[in-house]
């Protein structure tokens, strides 16, 4: 027997929502979710007329929900927004790649201007490189600091006004879960907070912040709204996803569970003696960080230096890997400079032609060096002690090699002084960073679809 829908339009219901157990039909659930959606933005006040706001695009259903609504909500509403499209490249092959496709249909569709950034054109390093480095243990990591960065970058090059995320109540239960799973309750008030980013920064709003994810997939489903469905081919070894189960568990006994996870975070409570961190700037590379150095640099300083898991754990832990690093740099570089001085010495203790010629036959030359041949037996006996010249190419690809802030002898071509080199380039980290203060996880759109950076 047919169930009539619960608003009473004399349609039949097409579904129940698993978020209040209403039988709607599909027109009653469009209208309810768009609403829900609508209230959220307007309560919040995320949106002022006329900003510029980016919607992180990854083609996944989150995302690309969001982008469709926001379109019709403000069509319908008037918010008077100027919308546009941001995604992360982070160079995924099988995964990333396909998405973007899929951005690019969306881009298409919601007649919205898209800009794309690379981890390959911004760090150097693309994730199936950084995976080959690191493995796959703490690969999510990488992936879930460089993309909230990057995501900065992009919304600084737009000149937007705020970043639209996909963000939905499954996605905060879950970071609310693993932020007591781990103990970091200094980050529980960020991480329900439905707008983030301190004075200076671009902020990042999260408008599906109440919206159960079963919901997006059947709005999805309806509306016939094409995206990406695949599952990134590094996530299942997140930490995210063991708290995505946990809390699947307790949904299918307690609906109602996500939504009093997420009050529960927003309602708790820290001691005031408790030293909470605070956004600033990074001192390096002049991005949002609540150290002096960010976390993106630290991972970045790793990869370069051949250190892959300098970021992964505790500073102290960093700190003796560098001081590892430098010391040893440091001796090879003394023994490289040790043996260039054995070799100068050797060649100047094995010419036995130093001196000049009155018969002007030595001056023929073969590597720097007097050459011997053109001169045996063809001498005076009138010469003059006379210095060898020294090539310095090889002084020159040790130090580019090697380089390390300190004074560095070099041979000059004089062949009597020697000269301080001070090149300008510091390998040691000079700052405390408490990594634990950063996110160790990537974000949910490595465990499910759609989603983008994480919290």
């Amino acid at each position: 027997m047919p169930i009539p829908c619960r608003t009473g339009c004399g349609k039949n219901a097409m579904l129940k929502r698993p978020k209040t157990g209403d039988a709607l039909c599909k027109e009653c659930f469009f209208w309810a979710f768009e609403t829900e959606i609508h209230f959220t933005i307007t309560k919040a006040e995320l949106f002022k007329r006329g900003d510029s706001v980016a919607v992180a695009a990854s083609g996944g259903k989150d995302s690309t929900v969001l982008a469709h609504v926001l379109k019709t909500l403000n069509e319908r509403y008037d918010y008077g927004l100027n919308l546009m499209l941001l995604s992360i490249d982070e160079g995924i092959t099988g995964y990333r790649d396909d998405s973007l496709e899929t951005v690019k249909r969306n881009r298409d569709d919601y007649e919205m201007s898209l800009k794309i950034l690379s981890y390959k054109d911004l760090y150097g390093w693309t994730m199936d490189e950084i995976v080959a480095q690191i493995g796959r243990k703490n690969n999510c990591t990488f992936c879930g600091v460089f993309r909230r960065q990057a995501l900065d970058r992009g919304a600084a090059m737009l000149g937007v006004k705020c970043i639209a995320t996909g963000h939905n109540a499954d996605d905060i239960a879950e970071t609310v879960l693993m932020n007591v799973l781990r103990g970091d309750i200094a980050r529980l008030k960020r991480c329900t907070a439905i707008s983030t980013g301190s004075e200076g920064t671009i902020p990042r709003v999260k408008p599906l912040k109440y919206t159960y994810e079963k919901e997006i997939v059947m709005y999805a489903h309806y509306k016939k709204l094409v995206y990406f469905s695949t599952e990134c081919v590094f996530a299942p070894n997140a930490y995210r996803g063991h708290a995505r189960a946990l809390l699947k568990d307790m949904e299918k006994i307690r609906p109602t569970c996500i939504m009093d996870i997420i009050y529960s975070g927003e309602t708790m409570a820290v001691k005031e003696e408790v030293t909470l961190p605070t956004q600033r700037i990074c001192t390096r590379c002049k991005f949002v960080s609540s150290q002096e150095v960010c976390k993106a640099c630290v991972l970045l300083e790793g990869l370069n230096k051949g250190l892959p898991k300098l970021g992964i754990g505790k500073s102290s832990k960093a700190k003796r890997m560098l001081d590892e690093y430098n010391t040893k740099q440091e001796q090879n570089l003394k023994d490289a400079i040790k043996q260039l001085d054995n070799d100068v010495e050797k060649i100047e203790n094995n010419c036995q032609s130093n001196q000049k010629c009155r018969s002007n036959l030595c001056k023929n030359k073969r590597n720097g060096l007097l050459n011997k041949k053109s001169c045996n037996n063809k001498c005076s006996g009138n010469c003059d002690r006379t210095k060898v010249i020294v090539d310095n190419t090889k002084v020159d690809n040790l130090l580019a090699k090697y380089a390390i802030h300190e004074p560095v002898k070099k041979i000059n071509t004089d062949g009597n002084n020697i000269v301080n080199v001070d090149e300008d380039f510091d390998t040691s980290d000079n700052e405390d960073v408490n990594i634990d203060q950063e996110d160790d996880t990537c974000s949910a759109s490595c465990g499910k679809m759609g989603s983008l950076i994480g919290f």
